[in-house]
């Protein structure tokens, strides 16, 4: 029994030693740092965001790239400087282009300011962004380990002309999405991922996979990684083991890398919106359990064929802790810029 049983440690710690990329969103730091945030370690002192992420385990950190914003955060000006500052830690950059002005997720994906909105024009439009944005980034001295063309578009892209209602013209747009990475200076070259949400829902990720490739536009070859998205407090039928099995279909019929992108666990959640999933019901709310989250979702997708990557959705932007939640605190921050005792679970996936 004891010899089975420290077996069973060891090959769960052999699992989740397969994880590539161990990440966080950090996006927003520069906006905290001008709101005066200085952040600090778990033993209280003062470092650079990025030291701090690297010195617990974070090896690669996400950055999402807005086309024209108002005011210029998160544009690609914004994103060099961070993405700088990544590599001088030694963290990996991984881009998410959201095409768009704004936020691009399941209920918005607006056309940037001044793209054309035909299927030709926009197509070669964004060929020569993610050609523009892949150049600068080499130019800048900074080559992203993964770019993701485009963020959670399970409902298409740039509408309204990529709308789900026209696969063929998102599977074009994908193909341009790619190739303009593909052509680029890059070297080495990134992975490209396609990130979709509900990541548990195997129905939909058969459904948008089977449509979009079945164009015969968008090829396996323009893609690598299926990112997707995975939060427990939108959906009691979220569980982790949903989860497993859509990510084990993903990889048994495409083939492909898959990552969880984006999830987060609360440390205060006094009223949610919807009812937690039945297997993450016995998690605390609190930083203990958060790192147990952490460590169940890292297992699930260690234990799938192609299961690399991890990343944990903005943990530091804590003038924003609940992170679009219903959920009042998502962070592995304090408010007070201290990381948590749950970042150092990255030591450990």
């Amino acid at each position: 029994m004891i010899l089975s049983s420290v077996a069973a440690i060891f090959a769960c710690l052999s699992a989740a030693d397969a994880l590539t990329y161990k990440g966080v969103d950090w996006s927003s730091v520069i906006v905290e740092e001008r709101a005066g945030v200085v952040y600090k370690g778990i033993n209280g002192n003062a470092q650079p965001l990025e030291k701090i992420l690297a010195e617990n385990g974070v090896n690669t950190v996400r950055q999402r790239v807005w086309v024209t914003p108002s005011g210029g955060t998160y544009n690609l000006d914004y994103n060099i400087q961070l993405g700088k500052r990544a590599k001088a830690a030694g963290l990996g950059v991984y881009l998410d282009l959201h095409f768009s002005d704004t936020w691009a997720d399941p209920a918005h994906q607006t056309l940037p300011s001044g793209w054309p909105s035909d299927i030709d024009s926009l197509a070669w439009r964004l060929y020569n962004y993610t050609l523009d944005v892949s150049n600068r980034f080499q130019d800048a001295g900074v080559q992203p380990t993964i770019i993701s063309i485009g963020n959670e578009i399970t409902p298409g892209l740039l509408w309204p002309t990529g709308k789900t209602n026209n696969f063929a013209n998102i599977a074009r747009l994908l193909h341009s999405a790619s190739a303009g990475i593909k052509d680029s200076r890059l070297d080495p070259k990134p992975k490209i991922m396609v990130h979709l949400d509900n990541g548990w829902n195997w129905e939909t990720q058969k459904w948008w996979y089977t449509s979009v490739l079945g164009q015969g536009t968008f090829l396996a070859s323009d893609y690598d990684i299926m990112g997707v998205s995975f939060y427990p407090f939108y959906s009691a039928s979220a569980t982790l083991s949903a989860l497993k099995a859509s990510l084990t279909n993903m990889a048994n019929t495409w083939g492909k890398e898959v990552h969880v992108v984006e999830t987060d666990w609360p440390t205060s959640c006094p009223q949610p919106r919807y009812q937690f999933p039945s297997d993450a019901r016995s998690i605390p709310y609190s930083a203990a359990g958060q790192a147990t989250w952490i460590e169940k979702v890292a297992e699930v997708v260690a234990s799938v064929k192609g299961g690399t990557g991890f990343n944990y959705w903005e943990p530091a932007w804590i003038h924003n802790a609940n992170l679009g939640s219903s959920c009042a605190d998502n962070c592995m921050f304090n408010p007070q810029g201290q990381a948590l005792s749950s970042l150092a679970v990255f030591k450990e996936i």
